[in-house]
């Protein structure tokens, strides 16, 4: 069975048509519709109250008191759906619901596949969309998520994803607004699930239409790519991350004068975060025992150079000490170390 989770906040002028073309869409499959009014003040909460009424068998309405967030919306939905798979669909016609269709049939019809995002870039379908400033933005975060997550996907912030239920079993959100993109995305990265694009149509609203996303929900979207993929780690990894990153600054802060030492703080600092992220405390200090031999046969300039072949060696060694002991001891301290 597909469960279908519908937040909608103030969509008044588009829930009659929404409504029918989904059903549309997906008549004949065994679906159960999850609608979510999010403090809606349009009348969009009564217009759910009356339809599902009135059309009770396959649709579910929960009643939000006061807006609370996209995400948050979404979270009470997969709190209660059922389904084998779950479809995360806007309700506000700026994606076309017979490409959610389209992306059903892949994921159920491929056991391989878990989880199915669509993008508004890739498709050859038909698209409208006058808000450079949006879609650069949104371009962009693609791209820091694809470098932190070692990802390759083209539309992060895409509304129409889906998911199957032992997706849902594995991940724990948390974010409530519009960062619910990215608070899915990157948990279903850390676990390991390859992800899928599906090119969709995008017919994009202005403000006046009712677009409510803004700068400032661009502005969080920086720091919620930043939290999840530095700060929302087991206490293993948080604490390798600022050990890397400690030594990191300090070998940084040996190379360069001026604006040119600040920038390698900088680099080196960057380089740290990721160390923490793929190496736990004993495997990280491999790395600095080797930056810190490297360091003792060169002075002046030189020195970066033999700081830089043992950084090489100490993550090649670090490597195969981590795989040494994943692979011959299942020691819940040893994994804590290494």
């Amino acid at each position: 069975m597909l469960s279908i989770i519908i937040p909608v906040f103030n969509e008044i002028r588009y829930l009659d048509t929404f409504v029918k073309n989904i059903k549309k869409s997906f008549e004949g499959e065994k679906t159960e519709y999850i609608f979510i009014d999010d403090g809606s003040i349009d009348g969009s909460g009564e217009w759910l109250d009356n339809y599902v009424k009135k059309n009770n068998k396959e649709n579910i309405l929960i009643k939000i008191k006061n807006n609370s967030g996209k995400g948050n919306a979404i979270h009470r939905g997969m709190e209660i759906c059922k389904g084998d798979y779950i479809l995360f669909q806007d309700s506000d016609l700026e994606l076309d619901s017979n490409d959610s269709l389209e992306m059903y049939k892949i994921i159920k019809n491929d056991e391989n596949i878990k989880c199915i995002f669509g993008s508004r870039y890739l498709s050859g379908k038909l698209k409208r969309n006058n808000n450079f400033i949006n879609e650069f933005i949104g371009r962009i975060n693609s791209l820091i998520f694809n470098l932190l997550f070692f990802q390759s996907i083209s539309d992060v912030h895409c509304g129409t994803k889906i998911i199957t239920k032992q997706v849902k079993e594995k991940i724990n959100l948390k974010i409530k607004d519009f960062g619910f993109e990215i608070d899915l995305s990157t948990q279903i990265a850390k676990n390991n699930f390859d992800i899928f694009e599906y090119g969709i149509s995008y017919f994009a609203r202005s403000v006046k239409e009712g677009k409510k996303i803004t700068w400032i929900d661009g502005i969080k979207s920086y720091f919620y790519l930043f939290k999840t993929r530095f700060i929302d780690n087991e206490f293993s990894i948080n604490l390798s991350i600022v050990f890397s990153l400690s030594y990191m600054s300090y070998v940084g802060s040996y190379f360069g004068m001026g604006i040119g030492n600040s920038l390698m703080i900088l680099l080196c600092s960057l380089i740290g975060l990721f160390i923490g992220l793929h190496r736990k405390i004993i495997t990280s200090s491999i790395i600095f025992l080797f930056i810190y031999i490297g360091s003792l046969f060169s002075n002046g300039n030189g020195k970066i150079y033999t700081v830089l072949i043992g950084f090489l060696i100490g993550i090649y060694l670090s490597k195969k000490f981590q795989q040494f002991f994943k692979n011959k001891i299942k020691n819940k301290f040893f994994n804590f170390l290494f």
